[in-house]
């Protein structure tokens, strides 16, 4: 992706793509979510961002059950904070593989502790969760990860469209 797009035109790229996908044809308008899959997609096009989430001890966590584990204050997660940080980057992970590229969850799945774990259950939770810290400085997103949890199905398939215009763009490039 970093070859045919530098950081701008990654963000715009996407911020097109999502605009057509959601609403467009599906008929979604609300800004602050087109905004923020937007922001999503060209921030978790780079790896690095993708697995932002660091255990404890330092290493890169590419497993959503070990990302659950970092994120229960009952376990590993130092505080509320981490806890909702952790489970908005789960939403935000399951989103993207299972909007963008749902052909690569089984192998991601595969051989590890997530075989078990559902993608898109998860992430409408993770989301969920994010949305019940609804005080101080989360307040005023707390509603739109409401709805990412509550549509997290209908975002998934507008992120196949977004797919669609990747693949037809690659193949134009």
């Amino acid at each position: 992706m970093d070859r045919l797009f530098s950081g701008a035109e990654l963000k715009s790229f996407f911020g097109q793509a999502v605009e057509t996908a959601m609403r467009r044809r599906m008929g979604l308008s609300e800004h602050a979510i087109l905004d923020y899959l937007a922001d999503l997609l060209a921030q978790f096009a780079l790896s690095d961002n993708l697995y932002r989430i660091r255990a404890m001890d330092g290493r890169r966590l590419t497993e959503v059950a070990h990302m659950l584990v970092e994120g229960d204050v009952r376990l590993n997660a130092t505080s509320f904070a981490r806890e909702r940080e952790v489970h908005r980057h789960i939403g935000d992970f399951t989103l993207f593989w299972t909007g963008l590229f749902p052909e690569s969850v089984p192998r991601l799945k595969s051989g590890t502790q997530d075989l078990l774990i559902d993608y898109v259950r998860q992430g409408k939770e993770s989301y969920y969760i994010v949305s019940t810290f609804e005080l101080g400085r989360y307040r005023d997103e707390a509603p739109l990860f409401k709805q990412l949890s509550d549509q997290f199905e209908t975002f998934v398939e507008g992120l196949h469209l977004v797919r669609q215009q990747w693949d037809d763009y690659a193949k134009n490039a």
